[in-house]
């Protein structure tokens, strides 16, 4: 693949020609890819539900096999034990996230992982109460600070403080953040956001959110769930106290796949820190003492409540795997030349349709460093009456209330051509209506 910048095309020859150069074209064949009427879809919707890997099966009917020969046994003869399953999936988690091994652990769900990391990191005191995050984070956030804040006893009318873009645009200005932030300094407890929005597909810049956030005397948190697997992360390295994420987006572990936290490691064997306990949160050493006080494992393992469910930690590991063969590095070059195609073609839509009027919308940030892969739409007097004219075609998009089409070209697994096939199937859409 050539580097960029490249001059971008609207041929299907030139997004073949793209394919033929990408040295990760060969991960696509190692995904199931949904079909319609015979014929593979052009699936972008991984940012809602990750394709599933082709042995999956394979390492599950191994567990399976486990299971069956072993039974209880399997805890400690299976051939990947079961009892220290969990550990399988530390380096490759902490790799992905740019984190020390001891600061992550694959476990339970996101909103259960971000209630848990909550009770340690958000303490409110009457002078310092306030939670930040961000207009319009995914509703399970919105739900879970609303909840925590009226567990402590505070009113998230005062309490919870939500970034709004400016008047007339659709994403956050990072200058505007940090202003807030500063703001509320003297009644800031948490400044907790989404590493990347899910409507917008903005990406924040967790680093200077994270820094401003200490400077002022609070803690910094992220919902990653629209992050990991999309964009290169340096949780560690950013000083950011926690962050949690699902593995079922962009990570293609399976649907309601086992969740994962960050905490960062001058956090781990923090006596002050609250932490609601589990048996499978204890030193491994000592785990199966049985004894009535508890000892906490020293890393973020500590966090556990309950034993690994091993057959979702299968799928996670499966797909984690391949993340580990293809890098992040390489796959954030691909999906930045992916997206910039998408927006170049949308903008050819707009031009030939509309005269430039920009009918259709991108709200994502054009800036490539503020977005992942997903461009989001806004299809002025159109919207579900195209994305579901894009479902009749094979283009399986998602769509969000109220009027947002959202798009995802997932590096692993989608190619060039897919992303020439969108504007395909706009051009043909749009000429039935207008001929």
């Amino acid at each position: 693949m050539k580097n960029d910048p490249i001059k971008l095309y609207n041929t299907l020859e030139f997004a073949r020609s793209l394919d033929a150069e990408d040295p990760l074209a060969r991960f696509r064949n190692l995904y199931y890819i949904p079909r319609k009427t015979q014929r593979e879809v052009v699936y972008l919707t991984g940012n809602s539900l990750g394709l599933l890997p082709r042995d999956t099966f394979t390492h599950l009917e191994g567990e399976l096999f486990d299971w069956a020969h072993y039974g209880v046994d399997g805890h400690f003869r299976a051939k990947n034990p079961w009892v220290s399953y969990h550990e399988r999936l530390a380096v490759p988690l902490a790799n992905i996230t740019g984190a020390n091994k001891n600061e992550v652990v694959a476990m339970n769900s996101l909103t259960v992982n971000l209630h848990l990391l909550l009770v340690s990191f958000y303490r409110p005191t009457k002078q310092r109460h306030k939670i930040i995050c961000e207009y319009r984070p995914f509703p399970s956030d919105r739900y879970a600070l609303d909840s925590q804040i009226r567990f402590h006893g505070f009113d998230p009318t005062e309490s919870l403080v939500e970034l709004k873009p400016r008047e007339g645009e659709s994403c956050l200005r990072t200058e505007d953040i940090l202003a807030t932030i500063q703001e509320h300094k003297d009644s800031l407890a948490l400044v907790m956001m989404g590493g990347v929005n899910y409507i917008t597909g903005q990406a924040f810049d967790m680093q200077a959110i994270t820094k401003k956030a200490h400077a002022c005397g609070a803690m910094a948190g992220f919902d990653l769930a629209h992050a990991i697997g999309n964009i290169p992360l340096a949780l560690h390295a950013w000083n950011v106290d926690f962050a949690c994420w699902c593995s079922y987006k962009y990570l293609n572990s399976g649907p309601g796949g086992v969740g994962g936290v960050f905490i960062h490691e001058k956090h781990l064997n923090d006596p002050s820190i609250p932490r609601f306990n589990g048996w499978w949160g204890g030193d491994a050493k000592k785990k199966f003492l049985m004894a009535d006080e508890f000892s906490p494992a020293p890393t973020a393992e500590a966090w556990q409540l309950s034993n690994a469910p091993v057959l979702a930690m299968s799928a996670h590991h499966t797909a984690l795997t391949l993340f580990e063969e293809a890098g992040m590095m390489q796959l954030r070059k691909k999906s930045l030349l992916l997206t910039s195609l998408l927006e170049f073609l949308i903008q050819d839509i707009d031009n030939t349709y509309f005269k430039g009027e920009e009918v259709l919308e991108i709200i994502t940030p054009s800036d490539p460093t503020q977005r992942g892969c997903q461009l989001s739409l806004v299809a002025h007097g159109m919207g579900r009456e195209l994305h579901e004219a894009l479902e009749e075609c094979g283009v399986v998009a998602d769509w969000r209330e109220p009027d947002v089409i959202r798009m995802a070209p997932v590096p692993m697994y989608n190619s060039f051509e897919d992303v020439w096939l969108v504007w395909s199937s706009l051009d043909y859409i749009l000429k039935k209506k207008f001929k």
